[in-house]
């Protein structure tokens, strides 16, 4: 499993919309994506600091993403998000959650 961890800013009170508009915009188009496994968003309600971790099936699906779709999500959050996100890639090691095969 491959996951991108993609660090923004919000402008001011814009949680909520951010919110919103990931749920009804952006997380269809994502569950749309090949290799699409997750999404987990975490913010702080007296921070404008958000971190949103995608999990994929493999790293060539996260990169699909990252050249096609990708453009489309930054220019549909645009008006909410402060500065330009901070995206990094990782290989995930374990989950609790998912069921992840530990590489050796």
């Amino acid at each position: 499993m491959f996951a991108r961890n993609v660090s923004f800013r919000l402008k001011s009170n814009m949680l909520s919309d951010y919110t919103r508009t990931f749920e009804n915009q952006v997380l269809p188009l994502l569950r749309k994506q090949k290799g699409f496994k997750d999404e987990i968003t975490l913010s702080n309600p007296s921070s404008v600091d958000v971190i949103a971790i995608s999990l994929w099936e493999s790293k060539a699906n996260a990169e699909a993403y990252n050249t096609t779709a990708y453009a489309e999500v930054l220019k549909t959050l645009a008006r909410m998000i402060d500065g330009t996100p901070k995206v990094q890639t990782f290989e995930a090691v374990t989950s609790t959650f998912h069921n992840v095969a530990v590489a050796v």
